[in-house]
């Protein structure tokens, strides 16, 4: 969206040509939009019969743009889903209403956890996101590309950070489709002391609410997903802030044309700018929505009236949960979970779990987004 693949007709040549831009090189949520002057501009189909394989195959990927998106984009959502998952696990535990008091810290969460259900319980419920990681971290990248194009006026145009903030707020709404159902389920096994498997709590959901019990929690989770705005805003950022420019009293039409003339290079952020804008991307992300998050998790964690036979017996009349009175439940909705939280436990346990979030934040968005540059990359110098 910020730079394009030109491609130059000369006496029957076709050589490609990359271009980035000065003051928004190519990165993660950043892709290289196509401008085939041969085939669109000048109609010349044929010269496909006359070109090496190799620029078959470049052109191919070129076109296929999205679809190595999504690819890479579905990739680099699993590598950050293994790195991070047990800090997830520790997050919802904290989270879950019913378990409060249970775990004093990060590392005594951890360690209580592993000794009470071993190893494997640190990743308990991954099953979902692993079956929906191909269509969420997928969704969420080629939506983010559909609202940044639909913004900008053409392909060559340098969105602003306002831009991609906006785009990265849509994808995520966009993305809650795929994300509340998955997450539920996903959460319900992490609430488990006994473990249960993906197909016992979905067919127990869907016994008990149907279709609908799968999607309680869509509204909260579409409001925390906003916050992808603000992740894709500050990985963009910093990707900017650590990658040399030239000099900013320059056009952008100058910028474009004094780069126009760099043949086949690639303005690309380093591995270490790269690493770190990742990291300070799932920082920013988390940090500006984890209220909303343990919203969300408070109402997926429990039934919209009741109980269900696969979570245990109801315990919500406990001196723990003092509001919430048996066959009852204040969390049904975003703004009776506010509620109930705030008098329940004041203003702080909107931020109950932040800790262990935010150490996973940093290893999780590192690997993630390492993980889509070096595919995209990959196929690029293809």
């Amino acid at each position: 969206m910020n730079g394009y693949v030109k491609a130059n007709c000369n006496e029957g040549e076709l050589r490609g040509v990359r271009i980035g831009t000065a003051n928004h090189p190519r990165s993660g949520s950043d892709r290289i939009t196509t401008i085939s002057s041969c085939y669109h501009e000048q109609r010349y189909s044929f010269a496909l019969l006359l070109l090496p394989l190799c620029d078959i195959l470049s052109i191919i990927l070129v076109e296929l743009n999205p679809l190595l998106d999504f690819l890479a984009g579905t990739i680099g959502g699993i590598a950050g889903l293994v790195v991070g998952y047990p800090f997830d696990t520790v997050k919802v535990r904290f989270q879950n209403p019913e378990m409060t008091g249970k775990y004093r810290s990060t590392m005594h969460a951890l360690t209580t956890i592993i000794k009470e259900e071993r190893f494997i319980g640190m990743y308990k419920g991954i099953t979902s996101p692993l079956a929906t990681a191909a269509l969420m971290n997928g969704l969420v990248f080629a939506s983010y590309r559909f609202f940044m194009k639909i913004q900008l006026e053409n392909n060559s145009s340098i969105p602003t950070l306002t831009q991609i903030a906006l785009a990265g707020a849509g994808s995520g709404i966009v993305s809650s489709i795929v994300t509340t159902p998955t997450e539920l389920i996903k959460i319900r096994q992490q609430s488990l002391l006994v473990p249960s498997s993906t197909y016992d709590v979905v067919l127990d959901i869907l016994r008990k609410n149907g279709i609908r019990g799968l999607y309680r929690g869509i509204a909260a989770t579409a409001l925390r997903d906003l916050g992808y705005g603000s992740y894709f805003f500050a990985y963009e950022a910093t990707s900017r802030y650590f990658t040399p420019t030239p000099g900013s009293s320059l056009h952008p039409s100058e910028i474009q044309l004094l780069l126009s003339q760099v043949d086949g290079q690639v303005r690309t952020p380093s591995w270490i700018a790269m690493l770190l804008a990742g990291g300070v991307a799932g920082i920013a992300g988390w940090v500006t929505t984890f209220p909303l998050d343990v919203v969300k998790t408070r109402m997926q964690s429990t039934e919209s009236s009741y109980r269900s036979s696969i979570l245990g017996p109801d315990t919500r009349s406990s001196p723990s949960s003092p509001l919430l009175l048996p066959g009852s439940n204040r969390y049904r909705t975003v703004w009776s979970t506010i509620v109930a939280s705030y008098e329940a436990e004041g203003l702080a346990v909107f931020f109950r779990g932040l800790a262990p979030t935010l150490v996973r934040a940093v290893p999780v968005n590192m690997a993630t987004f390492a993980t889509f540059e070096a595919i995209t990359h990959g196929f690029s110098q293809a």
